[in-house]
């Protein structure tokens, strides 16, 4: 009976932080339960402080205001708590805090070699993380959670990165347990690809979607999976790897040991290290965006050749897994069309019909912040046991 009362609830709740705001008989449609049941839920949700009820007019889902008296609206309370969002890439370190309605109230980032010492990072977003909040004026009781990503494959069951050769400075290190004691909060730890697919499903071009793949393409290439609207991390945490796939027998030797890897031909790393070496200069990721976007013909050569790269390892994917779209993100997703069109026309060449009859692939549409939304709806994902908490302690 428990577990059903609960399951009620987490329909409520996830229907508001989907609408916003909504009536009663909205939340009675949405959820398919009973109007007496979704009456006990609000309530309990109003008495523990957790949601609010205001008059609002009585409208349809397209909108359509009807006569007769206003219903009572319901949205959760966005001051009963707040979540803190941390990225961490190769070169950056990016923290927020948000309320519960999703909302950013404070933001900080700066540039940061991640790479080779976790004791660095981690004192470093401590720092931010006092900041964010102080600019915020949120009290660090308030936090719910600590959303952090990081540019590696994550142990699940230990929360240690996986590999060696992407984060040298982080191996043998329990990331969420250093973040959380130096921060005094509950931290999940997960891949920042999978966390750029998650922001990508709440807020961005993957929304009201279920079956999902996000591409990141920066220094590194990595792919969060979403089935079901759920991530997939594998057994061991290394789901989406697709950087590390082969797509050159023979080619360039990756960091992680091999040969052809996806990322030897089609990161930002790549690439500009060949446009460096055809200019005689040394060209960083955002002036070679900067070249694509002014019509250099070697700098959109170079970024049309990853796409069709990054296609093939596409196509392999979308033949295993079957997504209904595929969201291209990270920086070189800045190049646009120079990047996606080859991209598309490869995946459409080599995937079987059947797995890109109905498929899109899309630009992300939440840039460089994506991985730090993603942060924060990972805690917004798991926010249910908080509700559960305040509504327990209430009841005592």
């Amino acid at each position: 009976m428990t577990s059903l009362r609960e399951g009620n609830r987490k329909r409520v709740i996830d229907a508001l932080r989907a609408r916003g705001v909504a009536s009663r008989a909205d939340l009675a449609r949405i959820t398919g339960l009973s109007r007496s049941t979704i009456s006990t839920i609000v309530g309990d949700l109003v008495e523990a402080g957790l949601a609010g009820e205001r008059d609002g007019q009585a409208s349809d889902s397209d909108g359509e205001v009807h006569a007769g008296r206003p219903p009572v609206m319901v949205s959760l309370n966005s001051s009963a708590g707040v979540a803190l969002g941390v990225d961490f890439g190769h070169r950056h370190l990016r923290v927020a805090v948000s309320d519960l309605s999703h909302s950013v109230l404070a933001e900080t980032w700066r540039e940061l070699d991640v790479d080779h010492s976790a004791s660095h990072g981690l004192d470093a977003a401590a720092d931010f993380v006092a900041q964010v909040l102080e600019e915020a004026g949120a009290d660090r009781g308030r936090v719910i959670g600590v959303g952090m990503g990081l540019p590696a494959p994550i142990d699940r069951s230990s929360g240690m990165v996986q590999d060696a050769s992407i984060l040298p400075g982080w191996v043998g290190v329990d990331a969420a347990a250093e973040a959380s004691r130096r921060l005094g909060m509950p931290v999940e730890v997960e891949n920042d690809a999978n966390l750029g697919a998650l922001a990508e499903l709440v807020w961005g071009a993957g929304k009201g979607r279920s079956e999902v793949a996000y591409i990141k393409v920066s220094t590194g290439i990595g792919a969060g999976l979403l089935s079901g609207g759920r991530l997939q991390g594998g057994a061991g945490g290394t789901a989406g790897e697709i950087g590390h796939t082969l797509v050159a027998e023979g080619g360039p030797v990756c960091r992680c040991g091999n040969r052809g890897c996806l990322e030897t031909l089609a990161s930002t790393r790549a690439i500009a290290g060949h446009m460096s070496a055809s200019r005689g200069e040394e060209i960083s990721t955002r002036r070679l965006l900067e070249l694509c976007a002014a019509g250099d013909a070697a700098a959109q050569r170079l970024i049309g050749d990853a796409g069709r790269a990054i296609g093939i390892a596409v196509a392999n994917l979308c033949n295993l897994l079957n997504p209904e779209c595929v969201i291209v993100g990270g920086d070189l997703s800045a190049a646009g069309d120079v990047l996606l069109e080859p991209l598309r026309t490869v995946v459409r060449r080599n995937a079987i019909p059947s797995a890109v009859e109905s498929l899109e692939i899309v630009p992300g549409v939440l840039g460089e912040r994506a991985e730090l939304l993603g942060a924060l709806a990972l805690v917004m994902h798991e926010s249910d046991r908080f509700y559960a908490s305040r509504l327990e302690s209430e009841a005592g």
